[in-house]
């Protein structure tokens, strides 16, 4: 095994069984906490690969979509079903931007909200800040959706 990664296991399983260092390397509780290094070294590859995985699988899913559309074309298959099949998937996702732009938009907000916000580290607070501003988010975007079906 690759040192590298032996010392991530390490690191990992420490963080599981609580024996890692706390979080706040400071005396004085008004002062802030700043994430761990080896925390950092932990999650920083796993948000590099999952963000590469995602940005792979909906740039295959596009180019897949594409081809398949193109095809169907070449073939001669585009009859009202197949129309009807193309216009009912664009319309599922003709919400999907605002939706997702309303959640991250509103994750953000409560995040700079909890920056200003002095809390301890074994507190709840930013955890239920961080999940009233997501579902702040997915209730403004139903909302919105849900009035212009009804025009």
């Amino acid at each position: 095994m690759i040192p590298c990664c032996r010392r991530h296991l390490k690191l990992f399983f420490n963080l599981l069984q609580h024996q890692t260092r706390d979080l706040c390397h400071t005396s004085n509780q008004t002062e802030k906490c700043y994430m761990d290094h080896n925390l950092k070294e932990l999650l920083l590859p796993i948000a590099i690969l999952g963000t590469l995985g995602t940005a792979i699988t909906l740039f295959t899913k596009t180019l897949t979509d594409y081809i398949l559309k193109k095809k169907m074309v070449e073939k001669g298959f585009v009859n009202n079903e197949a129309q009807a099949i193309f216009k009912q998937h664009s319309h599922e996702n003709k919400f999907s931007s605002l939706k997702w732009g309303l959640i991250i938009f509103f994750a953000g907000v409560s995040l700079v909200i909890m920056e200003y916000i002095p809390t301890s580290p074994e507190s709840p607070l930013p955890y239920g800040l961080f999940a009233i501003a997501v579902s702040l988010g997915f209730l403004i975007y139903y909302f919105m959706v849900k009035s212009d079906r009804e025009k």
